[in-house]
């Protein structure tokens, strides 16, 4: 527990100076000579990064209140910090933690350290109840998330924004997406089941794995039968309603889960579009590796929002606009980005969405079907884009969009879900315009 204390502790760290958690694992777990992609180790790293930084505003407040003045060390309340996670959500003995705590003190800080953080932690489990009370009166340390994050949500959904914060604070399921092109959704619960593996069905083709298991060790990966995907971003591509033959963009692609659930659908030509050359690895990877019938995917690399430097002047008869943006409905998956955005982001991020919007209409054939998405919950990249944009242009016709009893919607707004959910979602939000 010692090294995975201190590695998810050094991980913490690195986010909170502005790296990526996904990145700070991979530098950590480099600089331990371990392999990132696996092993019981590194399950339990991850376990701990990402626990902390879900809750790294109530661990952090917990911290302050037990010091008596600012901690000198930047390193020191990460690993407090990570050693509070596990005493509070954790099975772990707590007499365990707090002795790799103090061990780790002296390994990362000083030798001196070990008894400032023995007596912080003992302090804490003496004076527990007394010390989460204390806390909870101030909003960032109650809800775990940036001060204008809640007052963002507080005024865009009044009446469902501490739900929403809830659910951005739990564990993600794993949720698969099963290939119609390979088996159906109940054959592969079938196989699943055979092979000692928990499934629930979720949606029209999902499947919730529970506990959530390594998926590359699941029947029927290595034959394609299904891809990893949110139950609410499933949702996307039968929107569309793709048909055989059929002309489709994916302006915006990687990692490629939307684009091949386009090909698995109907027998379109898909043209999957991204920016970045890296993340467009993974689209291939998974069109490889994914078979997809009588579907043609073309995978090219280009800014969405310069079609003359990629696109032939055909016309689309579908585009799919899934945008950049501050991804504020994913955060149960990515819990640095509660930390590491900034409220200005979110005007950023809209001038981005409005030039992608209105550069891509133009490819859009007369009759074709938009879908413009997002992983957002702020009002300003979702609902008020749409608005803007229909406002400056009258060929766009926005379609009600209805969605099955189990799916908790406001509009076009998926709302996170909290534990029990019968359909276990992140934030999405969609709308679909056609142009008359």
């Amino acid at each position: 527990m010692d090294g995975a204390q201190r590695q998810a502790a050094l991980a913490v760290r690195r986010v909170l100076d502005g790296g990526t958690l996904g990145a700070a694992l991979t530098q950590e777990a480099a600089a331990a000579g371990e392999d990132p992609a696996g092993g019981r180790r590194h399950a339990l790293v991850q376990e701990l990064a990402y626990g902390t930084l879900r809750h790294w505003g109530t661990l952090d407040a917990l911290t302050r209140r037990l010091v008596s003045k600012p901690l000198s060390d930047p390193l020191l309340p990460c690993l407090v910090a990570v050693a509070l996670y596990q005493l509070q959500h954790t099975r772990a003995p707590a007499f365990a933690i707090v002795n790799h705590a103090v061990d780790n003190a002296a390994a990362m800080v000083r030798p001196a350290a070990k008894a400032l953080v023995n007596a912080l932690l003992r302090r804490y489990l003496r004076e527990r109840a007394a010390l989460d009370e204390s806390v909870r009166a101030d909003p960032v340390a109650r809800w775990s998330y940036p001060g204008w994050w809640i007052d963002r949500l507080r005024a865009d959904y009044p009446d469902d924004w501490q739900g929403i914060l809830e659910a951005g604070n739990e564990r993600p399921p794993l949720a698969l997406r099963a290939n119609a092109r390979v088996t159906s959704r109940d054959a592969l619960l079938a196989r699943f089941a055979a092979a000692g593996v928990g499934g629930a069905p979720v949606g029209a083709a999902g499947i919730i794995v529970a506990p959530p298991r390594a998926v590359a060790e699941l029947p029927g990966f290595a034959d394609g039968a299904f891809s990893v995907q949110d139950a609410g971003a499933q949702l996307a591509a039968p929107l569309l309603c793709p048909e055989r033959g059929m002309r489709v963009l994916d302006a915006c692609a990687a990692p490629g889960g939307k684009t091949t659930h386009l090909a698995e659908l109907a027998d379109v030509d898909i043209v999957a579009l991204d920016s970045d050359a890296e993340r467009l690895a993974r689209v291939r990877e998974n069109v490889a590796r994914l078979p997809h019938g009588g579907a043609r995917i073309v995978v090219a690399e280009g800014d969405a929002g310069a079609p003359a430097t990629w696109w032939d002047g055909r016309p689309f008869d579908l585009i799919l606009a899934d945008v950049p943006c501050t991804a504020s409905g994913v955060v149960r998956r990515h819990p640095d980005a509660k930390w590491l955005r900034r409220e200005s982001d979110i005007g950023s991020f809209a001038r981005q969405q409005a030039r992608l919007l209105a550069s891509l209409w133009p490819c859009l054939a007369r009759g074709g079907r938009m879908l413009y998405a997002t992983c957002s919950v702020f009002r300003d990249e979702n609902e008020a884009q749409v608005d803007a944009f229909m406002v400056k242009h009258p060929d766009a016709l926005r379609e009600i969009l209805t969605f099955a009893p189990d799916v908790a919607a406001r509009g076009g707004q998926l709302l996170p879900s909290l534990p029990g959910a019968g359909h276990n979602q992140d934030g999405f939000f969609y709308a679909l315009l056609g142009k008359g």
